[in-house]
């Protein structure tokens, strides 16, 4: 089943809990986390997240876009998140390890991230402990960015080593998800789709929403 989840970042913040209804048919809502330092914006923190948490009952899928995750983990899974991403460039292996770890003590959802520019091969030494992986078709930190279309091998390559390995993890995209990109996404392997303004900007946003799990 391919799953839909909706950037919050695309959402009118004026009003958020009735921005947030009409993705009620989506299966996650897609928070993005910026520190200033990993990527050069800054974006949420925990008393907004609390307050996301209580404006939808959609679980949270949490990408930290920060450095050194394993410092903030559990205090994003005790905000509200159901699934907390961190990516594997932004700390030590060995830390990364552990930011999975407390996580998963916290009862939550964990995985990992790469970059464009990270080859497949980072996420093996985490696949094990990952519930999601997270492969970015834009490089992160800015919204509106035109989808990488050469990513589909490395979200291929990832979908058939977690056919091998962990069957049960999802493989998500996030960057330029619209409709004329998420068919692309769906043959490469990707079961969950980021979609920002694609969702939020469309006039039939659960429309929209049910167009993109199809494919179209």
């Amino acid at each position: 089943m391919i799953k839909i989840a909706p950037s919050v970042l695309s959402a009118d913040f004026s009003n958020l809990a009735e921005a947030l209804r009409p993705v009620a048919s989506a299966d996650y809502l897609h928070v993005d986390i910026m520190d200033g330092l990993f990527v050069p914006n800054i974006s949420l923190g925990f008393p907004v997240l609390a307050g996301i948490r209580k404006a939808t009952s959609l679980p949270l899928d949490v990408h930290l876009m920060v450095d050194r995750p394993v410092r903030y983990v559990e205090r994003f899974c005790d905000a509200g998140a159901a699934i907390v991403t961190v990516h594997v460039e932004a700390d030590t292996p060995e830390n990364t390890h552990t930011a999975l770890d407390k996580i998963h003590a916290k009862g939550k959802r964990a995985g990992v991230v790469v970059k464009p520019k990270t080859p497949a091969e980072a996420v093996l030494p985490f696949l094990d402990k990952c519930d999601i992986v997270l492969v970015m078709t834009v490089e992160p930190g800015f919204g509106g960015q035109k989808f990488m279309a050469d990513m589909m091998p490395k979200v291929s390559q990832i979908r058939r080593w977690i056919d091998e390995r962990k069957p049960g993890c999802e493989l998500e995209v996030d960057g330029g998800v619209a409709p004329g990109t998420c068919r692309t996404c769906i043959d490469a392997g990707a079961n969950v789709l980021v979609a920002g303004s694609a969702v939020f900007g469309a006039e039939d946003i659960p429309g929209r929403i049910a167009a993109l799990r199809g494919g179209v």
